[in-house]
């Protein structure tokens, strides 16, 4: 499905078809020929809005359960203004990572609920204020050189709707420290933990909790951890089982992951 739905009165290539499809699904809904859960499935598959530089994916949230994140390195601002205006109109939340301070402040200008995490460069704008936030994530990570990447870990899963708990500097250089929040890791229905060097947190982590551990190495060492690649394997190649490991500095996929598991992990610890 390659059609693009119509935007503020405006007509769209293929946006007939589009209206035509709609109809048909609706219509079989009312006369009884397909169930609630069918049609749903059937519109989740609805086209995206073609912008000539991207095809903005207004529908994602209801496939997957989260809009489409901008990812900001690489554009320019005026693309993740544009982008960021779009999403917006039909999404009480928008997230946008890796994006420098000047895309934020021309976001802000056009969307002033805008806030910008500057620690790892994100901005979110997040209209959900009714949401009740779930308890069970953890985020740790072993230096204050490793928060920037934590802190997108944090901020992604806060959109989706948890409430995380940070513990940070708990490195395996003071062991003491992290065995110090063991009652609290214990609470945790999913622990995001962050490590550069020689990326064993995780580990460590994996073998004292019964909950999935994401590791996520970060690009922080001296020469011989090779940016990040040194930690990832170490997380790779580790014995401790119910461990899962994203890329470097991938505090994003972290959060994203950490927020399905927790979200799939039953209501009795809500706020």
């Amino acid at each position: 499905m390659t059609d693009n739905i119509p935007v503020e009165g405006e007509r769209l290539p293929g946006s007939t078809t589009t209206q035509k499809w709609l109809t048909q699904i609706l219509e079989r809904f009312k006369s009884g020929n397909i169930s609630t859960t069918q049609a749903i499935k059937e519109l989740s598959v609805l086209p995206y809005e073609e912008m000539g530089f991207a095809k903005v994916d207004h529908h994602r949230n209801l496939r997957v359960g989260f809009p489409e994140v901008i990812f900001g390195r690489g554009k320019t601002v005026e693309q993740i203004v544009a982008i960021s205006e779009r999403l917006v109109a039909r999404s009480d939340r928008v997230l946008v990572t890796q994006a420098v301070p000047e895309a934020y402040e021309a976001v802000k200008k056009v969307i002033p609920d805008a806030i910008y995490h500057a620690a790892c460069r994100a901005i979110a704008i997040n209209r959900a204020t009714d949401s009740v936030l779930k308890k069970g994530i953890i985020v740790a990570c072993g230096g204050t050189a490793d928060i920037p990447v934590a802190d997108e870990a944090v901020v992604t899963a806060e959109i989706m709707g948890n409430k995380v708990e940070r513990m940070y500097d708990v490195g395996v250089a003071g062991i003491h420290r992290i065995l110090d929040q063991l009652p609290q890791l214990r609470e945790a229905r999913v622990v995001v933990a962050v490590a550069g060097m020689e990326g064993a947190l995780p580990s460590v982590v994996g073998g004292l909790v019964s909950v999935p551990v994401i590791a996520v190495p970060t690009s922080v060492g001296y020469g011989a951890s090779f940016s990040g690649l040194s930690p990832l394997l170490t997380m790779l190649n580790s014995c401790v089982p119910g461990m899962a490991v994203v890329n470097i500095d991938n505090g994003f996929g972290a959060g994203y992951l950490a927020g399905l598991i927790n979200r799939t992990s039953g209501t009795d610890n809500e706020d």
